[in-house]
Protein backbone atom coordinates (compact mmCIF):
# COMPACT_ATOMS: atom_id res chain seq x y z
CA UNK A 1 0.00 0.00 0.00
CA UNK A 2 1.10 3.14 -1.02
CA UNK A 3 1.63 5.69 1.91
CA UNK A 4 2.11 9.08 -0.04
CA UNK A 5 -2.24 9.70 -0.50
CA UNK A 6 -2.47 9.20 3.27
CA UNK A 7 0.30 11.65 4.07
CA UNK A 8 -1.65 13.84 1.54
CA UNK A 9 -4.59 13.80 2.94
CA UNK A 10 -3.33 14.31 6.46
CA UNK A 11 -1.54 17.37 5.03
CA UNK A 12 -4.54 19.21 3.33
CA UNK A 13 -6.66 18.63 6.36
CA UNK A 14 -4.17 20.45 8.89
CA UNK A 15 -3.04 22.95 6.13
CA UNK A 16 -6.92 24.08 6.45
CA UNK A 17 -7.01 24.73 9.83
CA UNK A 18 -4.03 27.23 9.59
CA UNK A 19 -4.76 30.57 7.82
CA UNK A 20 -1.96 31.32 5.21
CA UNK A 21 -0.97 35.09 4.71
CA UNK A 22 -2.40 36.64 1.71
CA UNK A 23 -0.31 39.51 0.23
CA UNK A 24 -1.69 42.67 -0.92
CA UNK A 25 -0.43 45.67 -3.02
CA UNK A 26 -0.20 49.11 -1.20
CA UNK A 27 -3.28 51.08 -1.45
CA UNK A 28 -2.87 54.99 -0.70
CA UNK A 29 -4.08 55.06 2.77
CA UNK A 30 -0.90 52.58 3.31
CA UNK A 31 1.76 54.54 1.65
CA UNK A 32 0.15 57.55 3.65
CA UNK A 33 0.82 55.71 6.65
CA UNK A 34 3.99 54.46 6.20
CA UNK A 35 5.01 58.01 4.82
CA UNK A 36 3.39 60.77 6.99
CA UNK A 37 5.54 63.21 5.69
CA UNK A 38 3.93 63.84 2.10
CA UNK A 39 3.59 67.23 0.77
CA UNK A 40 0.21 68.87 1.74
CA UNK A 41 0.19 71.01 -1.34
CA UNK A 42 2.92 71.56 -4.22
CA UNK A 43 5.80 73.75 -3.04
CA UNK A 44 5.32 72.98 0.41
CA UNK A 45 8.24 72.86 3.03
CA UNK A 46 9.09 72.75 6.73
CA UNK A 47 10.61 75.32 9.12
CA UNK A 48 11.83 74.61 12.39
CA UNK A 49 9.24 76.35 14.57
CA UNK A 50 9.19 77.69 18.08
CA UNK A 51 7.89 80.15 20.93
CA UNK A 52 9.82 81.83 22.96
CA UNK A 53 12.52 79.04 23.37
CA UNK A 54 15.28 79.35 26.07
CA UNK A 55 18.00 79.02 22.96
CA UNK A 56 18.42 77.26 19.56
CA UNK A 57 18.86 74.25 20.14
CA UNK A 58 15.69 74.28 22.52
CA UNK A 59 14.08 75.44 20.11
CA UNK A 60 14.98 72.70 17.41
CA UNK A 61 15.27 69.89 19.73
CA UNK A 62 11.29 70.65 20.62
CA UNK A 63 10.17 71.65 16.96
CA UNK A 64 7.03 69.94 15.87
CA UNK A 65 7.72 68.08 12.47
CA UNK A 66 5.09 69.76 10.48
CA UNK A 67 4.21 71.71 6.93
CA UNK A 68 4.13 75.09 6.65
CA UNK A 69 0.90 76.28 5.50
CA UNK A 70 -0.36 78.18 2.04
CA UNK A 71 0.50 81.49 1.29
CA UNK A 72 3.91 81.59 3.62
CA UNK A 73 7.39 81.19 1.47
CA UNK A 74 9.97 81.62 4.17
CA UNK A 75 11.13 80.92 7.69
CA UNK A 76 11.57 83.83 9.87
CA UNK A 77 13.64 83.98 13.02
CA UNK A 78 13.96 86.48 15.89
CA UNK A 79 16.64 85.82 18.13
CA UNK A 80 16.67 88.52 21.38
CA UNK A 81 20.29 87.81 22.91
CA UNK A 82 21.49 90.00 26.37
CA UNK A 83 24.58 92.09 26.81
CA UNK A 84 27.10 88.88 26.42
CA UNK A 85 25.53 87.66 23.24
CA UNK A 86 23.48 84.86 25.49
CA UNK A 87 20.16 83.62 24.35
CA UNK A 88 17.29 84.96 25.92
CA UNK A 89 14.85 84.33 23.69
CA UNK A 90 13.97 82.13 20.21
CA UNK A 91 11.16 82.08 17.76
CA UNK A 92 10.73 80.64 14.29
CA UNK A 93 8.06 80.56 12.15
CA UNK A 94 6.60 80.08 9.07
CA UNK A 95 6.07 83.26 7.20
CA UNK A 96 5.27 85.59 4.20
CA UNK A 97 7.00 87.99 2.32
CA UNK A 98 5.74 90.73 4.87
CA UNK A 99 7.12 89.52 7.91
CA UNK A 100 10.87 89.24 6.13
CA UNK A 101 11.30 92.83 4.84
CA UNK A 102 13.16 94.21 8.01
CA UNK A 103 16.01 91.66 8.90
CA UNK A 104 18.86 92.85 10.94
CA UNK A 105 19.66 93.41 14.25
CA UNK A 106 18.65 95.91 16.64
CA UNK A 107 19.31 97.31 20.10
CA UNK A 108 17.05 97.62 22.91
CA UNK A 109 18.24 100.45 25.07
CA UNK A 110 16.20 99.53 28.13
CA UNK A 111 17.07 96.65 29.06
CA UNK A 112 20.48 96.60 27.10
CA UNK A 113 19.27 93.16 24.62
CA UNK A 114 20.15 92.66 20.83
CA UNK A 115 17.37 91.42 18.61
CA UNK A 116 18.57 89.85 15.37
CA UNK A 117 15.87 88.65 12.79
CA UNK A 118 16.40 86.76 9.69
CA UNK A 119 14.32 85.23 6.83
CA UNK A 120 15.50 82.34 4.45
CA UNK A 121 13.70 80.38 1.62
CA UNK A 122 14.02 76.46 1.52
CA UNK A 123 13.40 73.55 3.42
CA UNK A 124 14.45 73.69 7.24
CA UNK A 125 17.18 76.78 6.23
CA UNK A 126 16.52 78.18 9.60
CA UNK A 127 18.91 76.08 11.51
CA UNK A 128 20.65 78.46 12.86
CA UNK A 129 19.99 81.87 14.45
CA UNK A 130 20.77 85.10 13.58
CA UNK A 131 23.51 86.73 16.13
CA UNK A 132 25.25 89.71 14.10
CA UNK A 133 23.99 91.78 11.46
CA UNK A 134 26.35 89.55 8.99
CA UNK A 135 23.93 86.52 9.35
CA UNK A 136 20.61 88.36 10.37
CA UNK A 137 19.83 88.66 6.58
CA UNK A 138 16.70 87.88 4.39
CA UNK A 139 18.13 84.82 1.86
CA UNK A 140 16.42 84.10 -0.71
CA UNK A 141 16.68 82.03 -4.46
CA UNK A 142 14.95 85.44 -6.24
CA UNK A 143 17.94 87.10 -4.94
CA UNK A 144 20.67 84.14 -6.00
CA UNK A 145 19.18 84.10 -9.42
CA UNK A 146 19.24 87.72 -9.57
CA UNK A 147 23.12 87.69 -9.68
CA UNK A 148 23.22 85.74 -13.07
CA UNK A 149 22.37 89.31 -14.30
CA UNK A 150 25.23 90.97 -11.89
CA UNK A 151 27.69 88.35 -12.95
CA UNK A 152 26.82 89.13 -17.00
CA UNK A 153 27.16 92.94 -16.37
CA UNK A 154 30.48 92.34 -14.98
CA UNK A 155 32.94 92.65 -18.05
CA UNK A 156 31.25 95.85 -18.98
CA UNK A 157 31.32 97.34 -15.59
CA UNK A 158 35.04 96.06 -15.51
CA UNK A 159 35.66 98.01 -18.92
CA UNK A 160 33.87 100.96 -18.12
CA UNK A 161 36.22 101.50 -15.07
CA UNK A 162 39.20 100.54 -17.19
CA UNK A 163 38.20 103.12 -19.70
CA UNK A 164 37.56 106.04 -17.00
CA UNK A 165 40.34 105.65 -14.90
CA UNK A 166 42.72 105.39 -17.94
CA UNK A 167 42.59 109.00 -18.95
CA UNK A 168 43.49 110.21 -15.65
CA UNK A 169 46.85 109.22 -15.69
Amino acid sequence: MDVWPTVVWILVIISDRFKTVQTRDFTMQDIVQLHPSTTPHPGSFKCFTCRDAADNYECNRWAPDVYCPKGTRFCHTLHMMDERGDSVSVTKRCAALDSCRLAGCVNLTHNGFQVCTSCCEGNICNVLVPRNDSSAVFSTSALVGSGRKLQAAAPLIIIIIITSTAGRD
